[in-house]
């Protein structure tokens, strides 16, 4: 059974593999990261985890029982209540609920060990897959959002309140 974990630095060359292996599917309906993404990944990865512990983001990863990356769950920019939400699931586990049942557990999450309240998500136009995760997971459509919002396409903002943590 796959677990989501607090991204730290021992997955590092999984979340590598990762990203390599699904870089050409990523691409087909996101901006692909370039080539300066894997030649400096050690540099941002470290990045990545000094963010997160500075407590500006909140990193996931979902682990297979194997130990390989299944996906990246991102909560970023945290602030008053509030974070953007990114993810990318593996070309291998697509269109099985992955993405949708990893999202509804990371809005628990944000609400029980990150104490949100409000989760935010920009999806190109041409994303419908992420489109329906994120309606299946109980966000809903509130804005369009720019290119400059998403690396130079348009889309629309999904929000979704999370409940008041209760303890």
């Amino acid at each position: 059974m796959p677990e989501l974990k607090t991204l730290h630095a021992g997955h590092a060359p999984a979340v590598l593999a990762f990203e390599l292996a699904n870089r050409t599917y990523f691409a087909a309906s996101i901006p692909d990261r370039g080539d300066d993404f894997f030649d400096r990944f050690t540099e941002r990865y470290n990045a990545l985890l000094a963010e997160q512990e500075a407590g500006i983001c909140a990193f996931y990863v979902l682990v297979a029982e194997d130990g390989s990356v299944l996906g990246r769950f991102n909560l970023y920019d945290l602030e008053d209540g509030t974070a953007g939400l990114g993810y990318r699931v593996a070309e291998r586990v697509a269109g099985r609920g992955v993405a949708t049942a990893t999202v509804r557990e990371l809005c628990r999450r944000a609400t029980t060990l990150h104490g949100l309240h409000t989760l935010r998500a920009a999806v190109s136009h041409d994303n419908a897959a992420s489109q329906k995760v994120l309606t299946k997971a109980g966000f809903v459509p509130v804005g369009p959002a720019t290119p400059a919002d998403l690396s130079g396409k348009s889309g629309t903002w999904y929000q979704r309140d999370l409940p008041a943590n209760s303890g």
